[in-house]
């Protein structure tokens, strides 16, 4: 199959009667990725970092749904 390239304007763009693409999404912010593990880490501080990393990953899953990359359900 050749490969078409190209620019595409449409205000609505659909696949199967599902809409995707949208306005960018705004902004997530980067994820900490340096923690110091030493004999005084505690368990707060692990479900702190945990918690934190979960939002995270739900706020990426929100924006490809958001998109139409990924069903919302």
């Amino acid at each position: 199959m050749e490969k078409v390239r190209g620019k595409l304007n449409v205000k609505v763009l659909t696949v199967n009667g599902v809409q995707v693409g949208a306005a960018q999404a705004t902004k997530i912010a980067d994820a900490t990725a340096a923690h110091t593990i030493n004999a005084s880490f505690s368990n707060t501080e692990v479900k702190a970092a945990l918690d934190a990393l979960g939002t995270k990953i739900n706020a990426l899953i929100d924006a490809l749904e958001g998109f139409g990359v990924s069903a919302s359900s």
